[in-house]
């Protein structure tokens, strides 16, 4: 009896032995992959039906994974999205309302919880954040907004600077920090600061889409009727872009806008950091260009010739940013990380590409409002799907956690993506959606709002008073506010309470 029980205990534990690995590899925390670019619109990505570009890396994200077709952001400028991503907490909350606010990063973020819980963290390129980061084994950052070409970069409190363009550059150093650190679980923040203003192209995509003319929006002549915060900013393409910074033509006679007199300075410090044999480059690449804008001669040939510029110069850095989405996802695959590690693709916001006659971002109008997400995590993420649920920036911290096995702090107020994604769909998701922008730069108003499936309602406040509803399902494109029409009364003040809702179930104390 002796005998036959040693050999049973040892049965057991030769037994137990043999499925400690399984056991092991089932309870893996995944490695994450978070690259955020700036203003980068799901309009110029092929994946959300673009026809004037292809991005067929970004694409494979989604393909391989998830497309979420109604991600959106709770405040449409670039550093406040990205404290709502790093802190699943809307800006009344994490406290950074605008972009010029400093972020008090002693604050919980996601990164410090997966630091803690034994994860390597790293955040590279574009912080924008003011502070220093923490909760970071690793930080190299762009200064404030950084340059597209030779970048200073500060490293763990010292500056250096490094040759090439920002985003290959920012993709050279983390693919470097991953091969470093991938035997231990990690977490790395890939910032890009492409495509942000001025659309300063990697050499090499200079004269890429010279021959495409891009046709203007169906609503680029929109006149702004009944929609007074539309009539006092100062984002259109035909008034607010300067044609020495945005276009690239030499002009020492041009006029510069109130809204952008520091524009030739920046043009020319953009300009100093190329080196002789890149300027030559340059030169030559935008020559022609400086003499068909001398030969225009009315104003809508102005106008038109800036919108190319702008498309041209946007959609090229867009070209470089899915290139090294490639490299991240090929360097991911061909080391065998594949399996257990969620990668993530989006952008701080969305951006106007001359709809309402815009550039930018800022406005509760859908393409600010709205950003590209896509999701890749292998035997997690359902591949294949279009999600069409409503979701928000506010989800992605909480939402790594989650798969990390990382307890969701109670005062996070975003939701977990998890059972969502895992099964593609979740009856207990939102329904709407609320957004609070707080800036007056750039004849911007404040304002908030709320999305249903159907309607959209905002509020301006500050400078002016006013409200719009749209009805999205007869007006897709937000050209006609019916806040005045006397059938609508009932719905409006039924969303005006859906508003004082949620202002109630995100405490944002509201002072207009």
């Amino acid at each position: 009896m002796k005998h036959n029980g040693r050999l049973l205990i040892i049965s057991c534990c030769v037994i137990m032995l043999s499925i400690l690995p399984c056991l092991a590899q089932h309870v893996k925390k995944p490695n994450i992959i978070l690259i955020v670019s700036d203003d980068h619109a799901y309009q110029a990505i092929s994946a959300y039906g673009s026809q004037m570009n292809s991005t067929p890396h970004i694409d494979r994200i989604g393909r391989e994974g998830a497309i979420m077709e109604r991600a959106y952001v709770t405040n449409s400028v670039c550093s406040p999205s990205r404290a709502v991503i790093l802190t699943g907490k809307y800006s009344h909350k994490n406290g950074l309302v605008d972009n010029g606010t400093f972020f008090d990063s002693t604050q919980q973020t996601f990164p410090k919880l997966l630091q803690g819980a034994g994860y390597k963290t790293a955040v590279i390129g574009k912080w924008h954040l003011w502070s220093e980061p923490t909760g970071f084994d690793y930080w190299n950052i762009l200064p404030a907004q950084g340059n597209y070409y030779n970048p200073g970069f500060i490293k763990l409190g010292k500056d250096t600077t490094y040759k090439g363009y920002v985003t290959d550059v920012i993709t050279d150093l983390s693919l470097q920090w991953i091969e470093q650190n991938k035997a231990a679980p990690f977490c790395l923040l890939l910032f890009n600061k492409a495509p942000h203003r001025n659309w300063m192209p990697p050499l090499k995509y200079l004269d890429r889409f010279n021959n495409q003319p891009f046709a203007l929006p169906a609503n680029f002549g929109d006149d702004y009727k009944n929609r007074l915060a539309l009539q006092r900013q100062q984002i259109t393409i035909a008034q607010s872009l300067d044609i020495r910074y945005d276009s690239k033509i030499p002009c020492d006679t041009c006029a510069v806008t109130p809204v952008n007199k520091w524009a030739p300075d920046e043009w020319r410090r953009e300009i100093d950091r190329l080196s002789p044999e890149e300027k030559r480059l340059w030169d030559a690449a935008y020559e022609k260009e400086a003499r068909a804008y001398h030969l225009l001669k009315t104003d809508e040939e102005r106008v038109r010739f800036q919108y190319q510029r702008f498309m041209e110069d946007y959609l090229r850095c867009v070209q470089s940013v899915d290139d090294n989405v490639g490299r991240v996802l090929d360097y991911v695959d061909e080391s065998g990380l594949k399996e257990n590690t969620i990668v993530i693709y989006m952008s701080d916001q969305g951006f106007y590409l001359g709809e309402h006659g815009l550039y930018d971002k800022r406005f509760m109008y859908e393409e600010s409002f709205r950003t590209p997400l896509l999701i890749r995590y292998p035997g997690e993420v359902k591949s294949g799907q279009h999600n069409q649920d409503f979701t928000l920036n506010v989800d992605i911290a909480p939402t790594l956690l989650d798969w990390a096995g990382i307890d969701i702090p109670k005062d996070v107020q975003g939701n977990s993506m998890k059972n969502l994604l895992k099964h593609g769909k979740d009856d207990t998701w939102r329904k709407e959606i609320y957004y609070h922008y707080y800036e007056k730069s750039f004849g911007l108003t404040p304002h908030y709002g709320v999305k249903t499936d159907r309607y959209k309602l905002i509020h301006f406040y500050g400078p002016i008073d006013s409200w719009e509803l749209y009805d999205l399902k007869k007006d897709e494109n937000e050209m006609h506010n019916l806040i005045d029409q006397p059938a609508h009364a009932g719905l409006v003040n039924q969303l005006k309470q859906r508003i004082v809702y949620w202002q109630n179930y995100y405490q944002d104390p509201v002072k207009h």
